[in-house]
């Protein structure tokens, strides 16, 4: 085995320098983990000597054996201390929960997409009632009534501000830690209508971002008005990034079918309207002659496909996954200008190092582990491609079929491939799979690459100017078709599976299974495989018994395999979050057998809870009622003293859930209770300050 290990040490000569970005990222993913904020000065220090001690040993003529352990502990430090400091530069005033609502004073900034409670902007706050201007959040997102207000606008909303809301299950997505990292300090709820304001001139950079994003949404109203409710929902999407005109139930068909992704700005749209223009212009160039023989055709295309790269970047509201989309498309077209390989795992790395460096939040967000672990899966399958020497003077019919059938081998090898790399990120984060994917991706592909997608490109360049009905119309009739082969496959039998999460150290085990799968050069990366697959063979621990929401005003407990939910309705999206995660259907609890009243709802005889979320506090008899028939009661108010009969019994008030958020409770062998709070997973860190507790 020697030989053979040596010759397989030896084929990674220039494959060691990649997994430099993976350490830096593993560095920044260790920074997120950390339940205690950790010192600036600490980490650079680290990130100092970590590196003194590479350079050092680099000069000194230490072997490549002894340096590259010390390169990655450098990158490790050095991705820390990345993420400490744009935790830093980014740190912005986080709303506190005011116990009245406000008046606030704002420019609508954008239309985000909307809610279940109706649709919702993001607002820059001017003014609000009760803050002070330090203290004023620099960005909020508001939930409006009626119709949403346009960027640009200056309205006055008289609404309840809360913090961004805490995870809705411990371990699950936390909306505060991405707000944070967007200054986005706080959320509302209007409790009337919008109304306008007159406020002072806003400052040039906020006016040049509410303009390009005025000219996104115009152009958005103009797609939806070309081609329709249906179609244009979907196509304003694509092009502009809004989702406001988007059918929930329509959504639901495109996850249910595996074809959610294409709703979502990302690396696929990115590489299909940088591509399109790359491929157009090099094929103008080569059309006309005199140009051809004057210009190198290649190197001029691949501007043109930065420059629609940077527009398109622009015209989608720059979300983090087109932005980090973008850098990976532009690194390869300067690739080409450098004359060097646009396709290759360098560029990649390279990407990755750039987007890390600009956002090292992004590791932990599913759209960039997702994003890279496709592209470098689909990076190797390109070194690993057989180059098939070319047919001299074959007959066209031989040669339709034969690139006709290579086109077909490859859409599906290169879908099973990137499939398979993402499909450990889409079972721990979403908690479900669509099991015929495969096929709606295939039958889409060709619609989304060389009808939907360019149709859109140049429609939006043109509308405009009034000329890009045609374009625009071809791309609803594709969407339209889309959408049928989607509602199709959602509808087959068995479409949708759930899938539990697998402990948390589940998920960095399979990233590093599949990249060793991509970078390692050779038959020894199918190592990699059985580490790749952690997340799918993993054992799942056993759910929770019950389930609190936080604030206290919604709860479920496990009964038959089942989530049995005491609210239907209510804060239904966190209930849907806790419910996945455990592999639970969410069900409506029984109508026999329990007494609900207005603020309340306990069992008449032994059971497992009882809920009281009224604002006021029970009364003793109250308390005495619930205490006496369930086991856990849980009260949204702050309880000052409890009746004889909850000495037994676990109760839970609003004290407990301001502290500590959301909480999953088990029984233990002894018959008493362990509680796994949201609080105790998030740690103290700047964006868990406030939050833990939501309004109803």
């Amino acid at each position: 085995m020697r030989p053979f290990l040596r010759d397989q040490v030896a084929a990674q000569t220039l494959r060691w320098r990649l997994w430099a970005p993976v350490a830096f990222g593993a560095g920044c993913a260790v920074y997120f983990g950390f339940k205690v904020e950790p010192p600036l000065w600490a980490l650079l220090l680290a990130a100092v000597l970590a590196t003194g001690l590479w350079g050092g040993t680099r000069r000194l003529g230490w072997s490549r054996a002894r340096t590259l352990p010390l390169m990655l502990l450098a990158c490790l430090a050095l991705g820390m201390a990345a993420a400490k400091l744009r935790s830093d530069a980014v740190a912005a005033p986080i709303a506190p929960t005011l116990a009245e609502p406000t008046v606030i004073e704002a420019w609508v900034v954008d239309v985000d997409s909307p809610g279940s409670a109706g649709p919702r902007v993001i607002l820059a706050p001017v003014r609000i009632e009760g803050l002070a201007p330090e203290d004023t959040p620099v960005r909020i997102r508001a939930t409006v009534r009626g119709v949403a207000p346009e960027p640009g606008q200056a309205i006055r909303l008289f609404a309840i501000l809360n913090p961004p809301p805490a995870p809705a299950a411990p371990g699950a997505y936390d909306f505060g830690r991405n707000a944070w990292f967007q200054r986005m300090g706080g959320v509302a709820f209007a409790l009337g209508e919008t109304r306008p304001a007159w406020l002072e001139r806003a400052p040039w950079r906020l006016r040049a971002v509410m303009a390009v994003n005025g000219m996104r949404y115009d152009l958005a109203q103009r797609i939806v008005a070309r081609q329709g409710a249906r179609a244009g929902g979907v196509a304003a999407a694509m092009t502009t990034g809004h989702e406001a005109w988007l059918d929930p139930a329509e959504v639901e068909i495109m996850r249910d079918s595996g074809l959610a992704h294409i709703l979502s700005i990302s690396g696929l749209h990115m590489a299909v309207v940088g591509g399109f223009a790359f491929f157009l212009a090099r094929f103008l160039i080569a059309a006309i002659p005199w140009l051809a023989l004057r210009v190198p055709g290649k190197k001029v295309a691949a501007w043109v496909g930065l420059i629609a790269v940077g527009s398109y970047l622009v015209v989608s509201g720059s979300p983090p996954p087109a932005e980090r989309a973008a850098v990976t498309a532009s690194i390869a077209f300067l690739a080409i200008l450098l004359d060097r390989q646009a396709i290759t795992m360098h560029a990649l790395a390279v990407a990755a190092f750039v987007v890390l460096l600009l956002q090292p939040e992004a590791i932990v967000t599913p759209g960039f582990q997702m994003s890279f672990a496709a592209t470098a899966a689909l990076v190797a399958l390109v070194e690993a491609w057989p180059q098939r020497p070319r047919e001299i003077s074959a007959p066209w019919p031989i040669l339709a079929v034969q690139r006709v059938g290579a086109w077909v081998g490859a859409a599906v090898l290169a879908s099973l491939v990137a499939g398979a790399a993402t499909g450990p990120f889409a079972l721990q984060h979403f908690n479900r799979t669509a099991m015929y994917g495969l096929g709606a991706n295939l039958a889409t592909a060709p619609l989304s690459d060389f009808l939907i997608m360019p149709a859109l490109a140049i429609g939006a360049v043109l509308e405009p100017l009034g000329l890009g009905g045609l374009f625009l119309w071809l791309a609803a009739k594709g969407i339209e078709l889309m959408l049928a082969i989607g509602e199709w496959t959602a509808g087959l039998p068995g479409a949708v599976r759930t899938v539990a999460s697998a402990p948390s150290i589940a998920l960095p085990v399979a990233f590093l299974g599949v990249l060793f799968c991509c970078l390692w050069r050779g038959p020894l990366r199918w190592l990699g495989l059985p580490l790749a697959a952690a997340v799918l063979v993993w054992p799942r621990p056993a759910p929770p018994d019950v389930w609190i929401g936080d604030g206290g005003t919604q709860t479920a407990y496990v009964a038959a395999g089942e989530a049995v939910v005491l609210r239907p309705g209510v804060r239904q999206f966190a209930v849907d979050v806790w419910s996945r995660r455990r592999g639970l259907a969410a069900v409506e609890r029984p109508v026999e057998g329990w007494t609900c009243e207005r603020t309340s709802c306990r069992p008449q005889t032994a059971g497992p809870l009882a809920l009281w979320w009224g604002a006021r506090a029970p009364s003793a008899e109250d308390l005495d009622a619930m205490c006496r028939s369930a086991s856990v009661v849980s009260v949204r108010a702050v309880v000052v003293s409890l009746p004889a009969s909850c000495r037994a019994r676990l109760v839970l008030d609003g004290r407990d859930y301001a502290q500590g958020g959301a909480v999953e409770l088990s029984r233990d062998d002894g018959g008493g209770w362990r509680a796994l709070w949201t609080a105790q997973v998030r740690g103290e860190r700047p964006w868990s300050r406030y939050g833990n507790t939501a309004a109803d």
